[in-house]
């Protein structure tokens, strides 16, 4: 990755001296936790900024312009616990551009240079390759065998990395064609999007600091003593150029370079071109941010460069870059901003996300005002508070995130973020069950963030089946006020329902017979339509079989729960807690008074009351003449539970073809495993003679 900025002469006044001073120290200090550290403590945006401004000082008074200026350097200083390298060719960094005016520009001045050097061209023709954000390194091959490979450094002297960099598999120990007497190929090393996901699961179940993103990841994994950890960083590299050639002619262009490295077996991105002109460049721009998001790799831009090495050898360099080429940055996806508040939203399933509520900025060419904290622990574990100054990242069209907080920027009295314990929508209390991330609300019959999505399950094919109450018009009798919990649904009448959109008369009537008809139904159908958390269908049917009663279920404690097979201490807890909350009773009662009914029995633990009664069986894999749903109404049909996890309650699993964990788990277990073929025997058994 690269850092810079842009550009005017009279004698330097006093503010103008201790501004860049100032900035000096600033930048080198940035310097030194983004290079040597690998640790960066502001977005790119804010560094380019900050760099800006002192070339713009250096430029307006040159007397400025020391010999230690960090516009002169590229990068930091190599660590001094690894060896030092000194490039044969010196391994500069680009100009950037920040907008389509800086690309014009360019191809202007190009244009112009070329003219004045001999060489005019109307229209240039230009490389076009993606701007990895990754670490620049140096490879450096005798006869074509590796023998040593370097850090960027500070662009005259980089790190020894060798070790290192034999343990990134797309990397070749060996080139396929050694003519060549050395020949240093140059490139990006970098880590994919899914090997961070992948690094970062494993850092949390460590207790280790999770990396933000995979140029930190990556520069961090290279840059070890340990060459073990580097292998398991799961790196790549793409290589860009070359430095020192001894041996075998240079190609012509840069894009015949990019074809040659990739004969000769070092990785080159497929995602490059050949344009024309201004519209050319723009267009390679413009493709290559909407393929961004998809990438499986970070790019924080395109470059663009000269193709013609004659025409790249005539517009030379200045200063610490090539006049023949340009770093087109997209939009920065990482800004500054300060957090003004911290909201709780709540979603349609109860999840509580907190939210922060940020001073507006732009991030991605769009202006932010929102950024979501994930939940709880996330806001613990990055410490952000009401107050406190903030990166904050958006990547196409992800949700924005906080990334990190500025800590030397924390205001005084700032609190820890703490989680309410009751729904800021409605009221209930809020729950977060072992082993969970998320707070959730138990109000789901209530409440209005939730109000949809319980309407929807109450009224699907396994719960109550009331047919024809799909979503769009769930959203229509919502926001018109005229449902509130499902207990409404049984006092819409034919006019209230003519009433809606696209709701004939006919209509209204279908959807009033299909609501009439789902007062009767069973108590596991009842159940299971309640949206409790972590009840499904097979959980429904074994609470039903057990207490026989709704009043039998309402009444029972955690320890009577357990009991029930199926059924551990998170889902005891969470029906306990369901069912304590005031405003779902209410509902309950109201569906009751609404006349909802089901059939109602003494329960599972009667003597006698079916062959398989208390029985618990668990389907997994393809069964060869039943699918899942004909098996478990089978089993139900003579009492038996059909249950979705295997446990020491388990009684049979019924294993077909593909058959995954829970027959593992069966195994382990000694649970008795029986087919499809057994599991007929013994239902005919347990019906009885015909």
């Amino acid at each position: 990755m690269e850092r810079g900025g842009g550009a005017m002469a009279t004698q330097a006044p006093t503010s103008a001296r201790e501004r860049a001073k100032q900035l000096r120290a600033e930048i080198e200090r940035h310097n030194t936790a983004y290079y040597v550290l690998d640790a960066p403590l502001i977005p790119d945006a804010e560094f380019d900024r900050l760099f800006a401004q002192l070339q713009a000082l250096e430029a307006q008074y040159p007397e400025l312009a020391t010999a230690d200026s960090p516009t002169l350097r590229v990068g930091g200083a190599p660590r001094s616990d690894l060896p030092s390298v000194r490039h044969a060719v010196p391994m500069l960094s680009l100009n950037n551009g920040l907008s389509e005016a800086d690309a014009v520009g360019f191809d202007a001045r190009v244009r112009e240079l070329l003219a004045k050097a001999g060489q005019p061209t109307p229209v240039v023709a230009y490389a076009c390759e993606l701007k990895f954000d990754g670490l620049a390194v140096n490879l450096r091959y005798l006869n074509g065998v590796l023998n040593l490979a370097a850090t960027r450094g500070d662009g005259m002297v980089g790190e020894d990395v060798t070790p290192n960099v034999r343990t990134i598999h797309s990397i070749p120990l060996r080139l396929k064609d050694s003519r060549a007497a050395v020949i240093e190929v140059r490139g990006e090393v970098l880590m994919y999007k899914r090997d961070l996901e992948r690094l970062n699961r494993a850092q949390r179940d460590s207790g280790e600091k999770e990396f933000a993103n995979p140029r930190n990841a990556a520069a961090g994994g290279l840059r070890q003593l340990d060459a073990r950890v580097t292998a398991r960083r799961r790196l790549h590299f793409f290589a860009y150029g070359i430095g020192e050639l001894v041996g075998a002619p240079e190609p012509e262009s840069q894009s015949a370079l990019l074809d040659w490295l990739q004969a000769l077996g070092v990785p080159v991105s497929e995602e490059r071109a050949t344009v024309e002109g201004i519209d050319g460049l723009l267009a390679f721009y413009r493709r290559a941010g909407e393929r961004r998001a998809n990438l499986p790799y970070d790019i924080d831009g395109v470059v663009y460069k000269v193709d013609s090495i004659k025409a790249q050898r005539a517009l030379g360099f200045v200063s610490r870059a090539p006049r023949f080429a340009l770093a087109h940055k997209f939009p920065p996806q990482e800004a500054l901003t300060q957090v003004l508040d911290i909201e709780v939203q709540v979603g349609r399933t109860g999840a509580l996300t907190p939210v922060a509520r940020l001073a507006p900025v732009t991030v991605g060419g769009v202006t932010v005002t929102n950024a979501t904290l994930h939940n709880e622990q996330e806001v613990a574990r990055r410490d952000v508070r009401v107050g406190d100054t903030v990166v904050v990242r958006r990547a196409g069209d992800v949700i924005p995130e906080v990334v990190s907080v500025i800590l030397e920027r924390r205001p005084p009295g700032t609190h820890p973020f703490r989680m309410p314990t009751r729904c800021p929508v409605c009221g209930s209390a809020v729950e977060r069950l072992e082993q969970e991330a998320i707070a959730r609300c138990t109000g789901g019959l209530v409440c209005a963030a939730q109000r949809k999505q319980a309407l929807l399950h109450f009224a699907s094919r396994r719960a109550l089946d009331i047919e024809g109450l799909g979503e769009r018009l769930v959203d229509q009798l919502v926001d018109s006020g005229r449902v509130r919990t499902p207990a409404d649904l049984f006092h819409l009448d034919q006019a209230a329902l003519m009433a809606l959109d696209r709701m004939g008369e006919k209509s209204a009537a279908n959807l009033l017979q299909a609501i009439e008809k789902s007062r009767n139904t069973s108590l596991d159908r009842f159940i299971y339509a309640l949206g409790i958390r972590h009840v499904g269908e097979s959980t429904a049917q074994a609470l039903a079989a057990h207490f026989g009663s709704l009043d039998a279920l309402l009444a029972a404690d955690e320890a009577r729960l357990l009991e029930v097979p199926d059924v551990g201490p998170v889902v005891a807890q969470s029906i306990r807690r369901f069912l304590d909350e005031p405003h779902n009773r209410q509902v309950i009662a109201a569906l009751r008074q609404a006349g909802v009914h089901w059939l109602e029995s003494a329960g599972s633990k009667a003597p006698g009351e079916a062959p398989l009664s208390g029985r618990t069986f668990v389907l997994t894999g393809t069964l060869p003449g039943l699918t899942r749903i004909e098996a478990s109404e089978m089993i139900q049909a003579v009492g038996g539970h059909v249950s979705g996890s295997v446990s020491k309650k388990t009684d049979f699993v019924v294993a077909g073809e593909d058959a995954g964990s829970k027959l593992d788990r069966a195994r382990e277990l000694g649970v008795p495993i029986i087919d499809e073929a057994e599991l007929r025997r013994l239902l005919r058994a347990a019906s009885g003679p015909e």
